[in-house]
């Protein structure tokens, strides 16, 4: 069997369940990657075949999209060619990760495809959603990526097609400890906008991850980090807690291994805040500025006695052996 598997690369998270995914995948046949966008800075040894700039996410300086760059880098004669240069027609699977340009290839070469992944859980309307619905977000939703399938992930079974996050076999097999330590993964935040609340706090110590970052240092209270899976993971096993973003694979992760979490959603990020609203039912504290107080935000949130539901993983083979069964069924 060929298995072509698209990765958006607007963040890192994809390409982190793409590699969870591919030594399972492998059971079932060859596998291509294309790989779509070029924000994602998590190197990756997949096998990717095929690449396309896609369209991008750009952010403003302190943790919102900036539209007008997302608008100016898209090139749709660009993706259109990239579209009709895929070579679908000589694949058996289609699984499209909520690309674009793969869902246009398809549309044009008349190819079957799945959309599996966290997007894919939004086509339910049963899936959590902020009180005020965006609806250019939801139009993205259903118009985005669209497939004649959908398999989802998400935090709970919200709906009959959603199954749990895939969860990294290094955290489902890990010792979880608390080293004391807070770790930070905020990749829609420049440095200048956090560091000053960080070392508001000097008896809390992180280990902040940034992509502007090339080689681990200590600071007073703060130890930088590049961006990268073997020492972010090591981190996120030890750690107290874990401020992060309103994404999905690391607040599921740092549920997994009962970890505090303080999620800040990215501003005008539609996804992000309905994954916010989905956090909040679950417990987890949200909050929507990183501003003056945002240091004394950090203490309130470590004084919290916070527990939340257990959170199940993935049973990644039943879960693709379910996809390969029902595909074009």
């Amino acid at each position: 069997m060929k298995i072509f598997y698209a990765i958006q690369a607007t963040g890192n998270g994809h390409i982190s369940r793409a590699t969870q995914l591919y030594p399972y995948l492998k059971k079932f046949g060859e596998v291509d990657f294309f790989l779509s966008g070029n924000n994602a800075s998590l190197a990756t040894d997949l096998p990717v075949k095929f690449k396309s700039k896609g369209c991008s996410l750009y952010y403003s300086k302190c943790g919102g999209l900036h539209y007008p760059n997302i608008v100016k880098n898209i090139r749709p004669r660009q993706i259109y060619k990239d579209a009709d240069n895929l070579p679908l027609q000589k694949y058996d699977v289609v699984i499209n990760d909520f690309d674009s340009v793969t869902a246009l290839a398809c549309k044009m070469q008349k190819v079957h495809s799945v959309q599996f992944g966290h997007q894919a859980s939004f086509i339910s309307a049963k899936t959590p959603r902020p009180d005020k619905r965006s609806l250019m977000g939801e139009l993205i939703f259903k118009h985005y990526a669209p497939a004649p399938q959908n398999l989802g992930l998400h935090f709970e079974n919200y709906d009959s097609f959603i199954r749990p996050p895939i969860i990294k076999d290094i955290i489902v097999n890990s010792t979880p400890k608390n080293l004391g330590h807070i770790t930070v993964y905020l990749p829609s935040f420049d440095k200048d906008c956090l560091e000053k609340a960080f070392k508001s706090v000097p008896d809390v110590h992180f280990h902040w991850f940034l992509d502007t970052v090339e080689q681990e240092h200590v600071i007073g209270n703060i130890r930088y980090f590049p961006v990268g899976q073997k020492q972010f993971n090591k981190s996120l096993i030890n750690c107290d807690g874990i401020i992060t973003g309103g994404g999905f694979e690391t607040p599921a992760e740092a549920m997994y291994l009962g970890k505090k979490i303080l999620s800040i959603p990215i501003k005008n990020h539609y996804e992000q805040e309905c994954n916010a609203e989905a956090l909040k039912k679950l417990g987890v504290p949200v909050v929507y500025e990183a501003g003056d107080d945002f240091g004394q935000i950090i203490e309130n949130w470590l004084d919290m006695d916070i527990t939340y539901p257990t959170m199940q993983a993935n049973n990644i083979p039943e879960t693709l052996e379910y996809l390969f069964d029902t595909y074009k069924k």
